[in-house]
């Protein structure tokens, strides 16, 4: 665990959560939560939350079957399972509205908790999110059962006979623009955590089921189709997007700033698919900025992101 981070665990209607969270810089804070990406965890925020210590009041959640979180007692790994038991905690804590951000998995749910329940987000940070793609990178399907970009690609990479550190080693690969950003300690750490995870007696069944969620939402047309619940967002919207992603094309950028209507975007060509673990500088910056465009920021200084592009739509 990360210096200044603690965990805890909140029971709620059918589902327990691990929330991670870090000690407010002082109070008063507004509050932020996080939601992570397929087959990932509270900790791909570790590398974030700490700069964004005076800004907000952080906490990170274990989506249900995931990190430290059990699998839900319904089963339901859908993306709407997965909204219901972010929206159940967000009600549950009482926190008021908060500044939202997902990854991947995460951005699809954190969209749809916007869509259904503006009243519960500030504003809303999406980090490469799992919107549906119409040409899908070749990279990204192996197979035409997965009509996900890069979940067939990411469950290759999980063959069970691979040990927990070929498996991370195909994972960075897979996520990272470039992998030899992970330090040595940070690759230690990854292995032990797959080591722990592939323990659970849970585990694929809570990354297939999750999988399949997405696909699933993918071919939702109407009202509860993604892009369409994209639209629907009033929260304003930072979008990051990585030029080197092999999960989520950086050609859905630009598609992405005109769907949401009010967005901003940062493109990172150097970053892949976890931009927060990859740029948290960078990232922390634009988040910043965009704290303090829509007036949530009491106090700005003069900060500029090097090495990205941004467009304001």
């Amino acid at each position: 665990m990360a210096a200044g981070e603690r965990l805890r665990t909140v029971g709620l209607h059918g589902i327990t959560l691990t929330v991670r969270s870090r000690p407010p810089a002082r109070e008063g804070l507004p509050p932020a939560l996080y939601v992570h990406g397929l087959g990932g965890s509270s900790q791909n925020w570790s590398a974030l939350m700490p700069l964004l210590d005076g800004l907000v009041d952080s906490e990170a959640v274990d989506l249900p079957g995931f990190g430290d979180s059990p699998p839900p007692d319904d089963g339901d790994y859908s993306v709407t399972g997965h909204a219901r038991a972010v929206i159940r905690y967000l009600d549950a804590a009482e926190r008021g509205s908060v500044h939202l951000f997902g990854n991947s998995l995460g951005g699809a749910v954190a969209t749809r908790v916007a869509a259904v329940r503006p009243d519960l987000v500030r504003t809303l940070t999406l980090v490469s999110p799992a919107l549906p793609e119409i040409r899908v990178q070749r990279s990204a399907v192996p197979t035409a059962l997965l009509a996900l970009p890069g979940v067939a690609g990411l469950f290759t990479r999980f063959t069970r006979d691979w040990s927990a550190e070929q498996r991370v080693r195909g994972v960075t690969a897979l996520c990272y623009g470039d992998p030899g950003m992970v330090t040595p300690e940070g690759f230690r750490n990854a292995v032990e955590e797959m080591e722990r995870r592939l323990a659970l007696p849970y585990f694929w069944d809570a990354m297939a089921r999750s999988a399949r969620g997405i696909v699933n939402a993918y071919t939702l047309g109407g009202q509860h189709g993604l892009w369409r619940q994209a639209e629907r967002v009033l929260a304003p919207t930072l979008l990051v997007y990585g030029g080197r992603d092999q999960l989520v094309s950086y050609r859905m950028a630009q598609r992405a700033a005109r769907a949401f209507r009010d967005s901003r975007l940062l493109t990172l060509p150097q970053a892949g698919h976890v931009a927060m673990m990859e740029y948290p500088e960078t990232l922390a910056t634009a988040v910043r900025e965009l704290l303090a465009d829509t007036g949530e920021l009491a106090e700005t200084g003069a900060i500029g992101a090097t090495g990205t592009t941004g467009a304001r739509s």
